[in-house]
């Protein structure tokens, strides 16, 4: 997975032993903070709910590591770094509500709270293999930021193993985030 926002640049590498828990890489660089992350996730599949026409989904990710700062190009600091934080979704064929929050405590470096919610409509249903088309508004807020509060209309796509996410939010920042699971 890579993740690119106006903000943060992550990738995410995981290997699922079971529907429960996935474990795996994950490097995260924060470009405001000029703070980086590399480190081992863990995320647990707390509930899932498999109704006849939807699916909900409860998970706790964390993750330990290195946390990094570059604001000194002759100095860089390093810090032992962990991070927290659940995530929820619901989504039928139709329509997509999900809500995300992270806590990252890098030591003397930084510490900070940030958390999502998204909302989507797919405009059309499409068959199994077909291309299929979300269109979503994701809300984007860091409380100690100077711009607590982000907006960020965006496309999601999939077909197969592929999903894609464009968009631009209300700074003219762009979001691109590339997905392939097997």
């Amino acid at each position: 997975m890579s993740m690119n926002n106006g903000d943060t640049n992550s990738v995410h590498a995981h290997y699922s032993p079971s529907i429960h828990y996935s474990v795996g890489y994950k490097g995260i660089y924060h470009r405001d903070r000029e703070l980086g992350f590399n480190g081992v996730q863990l995320n647990y599949l707390l509930k899932r709910w498999n109704n006849p026409a939807s699916q909900a989904n409860v998970y706790f990710k964390t993750g330990a590591g290195v946390g990094y700062s570059d604001r000194d190009a002759f100095d860089n600091e390093f810090e032992p770094s962990s991070f927290a934080g659940f995530a929820a979704d619901w989504e039928n064929r139709r329509y997509f509500v999900g809500y995300e929050n992270h806590y990252m405590d890098a030591g003397d470096i930084d510490e900070f709270y940030t958390q999502k919610a998204r909302v989507g409509i797919a405009p059309y249903i499409g068959d199994y293999g077909d291309l299929h088309t979300w269109l979503m508004l994701q809300i984007d807020h860091a409380p100690d930021e100077d711009n607590q509060w982000t907006v960020t209309p965006l496309v999601r796509m999939f077909k197969g193993v592929h999903l894609w996410e464009t968009g631009i939010n209300n700074n003219g920042e762009f979001l691109l985030n590339y997905i392939i699971r097997y």
